[in-house]
């Protein structure tokens, strides 16, 4: 039966303006938009106050000063740099070292991390109890101490003449870390496009793989094909070059090495200090992921006859993923932090020119809300990827 009452007030069926006003909805948007106005205008208010005592006190404000002469050196850097270059190259020398050093933390992390943290849930008694200590020693310990113990051993390592030999490629000493490297050649940077290139081609292969799998309950094994494309594209490039083969060994020479690559004491304790303190809670990160998984699931794969490797692969890795990635982020989040404490070592990170930089300008905060929106960016940028990835590897409910 159809309603044919006329509306009341010459109003029509859509809603009145005072039942807007008083509508859920319309109160949560109006209570974030005047919260947002009251962050920008507290923010608004703290600078100018800022800017007026920092000019009352005749001390210049602004960013014109990232455009001056540095008239500093830095010991370690990944481009060219002089006393001569601008504060801002300056501070974009010590943003790509701490991006270097957070990037290999993270790679060391994540291997010990896992490793340590599969030990952790291995039938093997003296196995599961090693990296239970592992663990409990690690996470314990504050990590600017781990940072400062490893420097007090890497500064304490033979000089250059009687330095630790690796296996004839390369040495261990207290001017760092020095190993063989291949001679710079145009291949190399073809040979990497080839390696990203066949990572893609596996994932597109392991894709289809999985659809191939459900949509006919036959497996299709890619684990030999996508290594196959992984090593063999740049294995391709590499010979269609020619197979340059020239590699730079490092030898001793007076006080120090020639030939070879580098890697400075100050980093090696930054990187393994905060490397080894997130890999603690990492490794418990993945005990408890793994720990999650229903172990009738495991049972029931393995009385099927499931390999191993599949078993993980297809029945817990899909279920602990779900709870590894989000505090994973996290951790990388805190390692990437973390190397802002490079000062105490005198590794030449953002914060430590940023530090330098402040003192010579005496603009503290513009330095400080340089350092302070890229530490932002990079750990926003990190979240994004790390929750892609979550939502790649999510399981898909259907």
């Amino acid at each position: 039966m159809i309603d044919a009452t006329p509306a009341r007030d010459g109003q029509s069926s859509a809603r009145r303006p005072k039942d807007l006003l008083y509508s859920e909805g319309f109160r949560a948007a109006a209570y974030q938009i005047a919260l947002a106005a009251a962050v920008v205008f507290v923010g608004l208010f703290l600078y100018q106050n800022v800017v007026e005592n920092l000019q009352r006190q005749n001390i210049a404000t602004g960013f014109g000063f990232l455009r001056e002469v540095s008239q500093f050196e830095i010991g370690e850097t990944l481009i060219s740099y002089s006393a001569r270059d601008t504060y801002a190259r300056a501070l974009l020398v010590g943003l790509l070292n701490t991006l270097s050093v957070s990037a290999a933390g993270i790679v060391l992390a994540t291997i010990i991390g896992f490793s340590v943290g599969i030990a952790r849930v291995s039938n093997n008694w003296l196995l599961q109890r090693i990296a239970t200590g592992y663990v409990e020693i690690v996470r314990n310990v504050p990590v600017i101490l781990q940072v400062i113990f490893w420097a007090a051993v890497t500064r304490n390592l033979p000089a250059p003449r009687q330095a630790l030999e690796l296996w004839g490629l390369g040495f261990l000493s207290n001017r760092g870390l020095t190993f063989a490297t291949p001679v710079a050649d145009p291949a190399h940077g073809w040979m990497l496009l080839a390696l990203v290139g066949g990572i893609v081609l596996a994932g597109i292969g392991d894709r289809w793989a999985r659809r191939h799998r459900e949509a006919t309950g036959k497996h299709v094994d890619m684990l030999w094909p996508s290594l196959a494309v992984v090593i063999g594209l740049p294995l391709v490039v590499w010979l269609a070059f020619g197979a340059p083969h020239l590699i730079s060994f490092p030898e001793r020479k007076g006080f120090s090495f020639v030939g070879g690559y580098t890697i400075s004491p100050e980093f090696v304790a930054l990187m393994t200090g905060i490397s080894l303190y997130a890999s603690g809670f990492i490794a418990e990160i993945v005990r408890a992921g793994i720990e999650a998984t229903p172990k009738g699931q495991v049972e029931a794969a393995r009385s099927i006859a499931l390999r191993p490797r599949f078993i993980m692969r297809y029945v817990v890795l899909p279920q602990a993923l779900r709870v590894i990635v989000p505090p994973l982020t996290s951790q990388y989040v805190s390692l990437i932090k973390n190397s802002s404490i490079a000062v105490v070592v005198g590794y030449p990170d953002l914060v430590n020119i940023g530090n330098t930089v402040m003192n010579q300008t005496g603009q503290a905060v513009e330095a400080i809300a340089v350092m302070m929106t890229v530490y932002l960016i990079i750990s926003v940028v990190t979240s994004l990827l790390m929750n892609t990835y979550n939502r790649l590897v999510a399981i898909k409910e259907r």
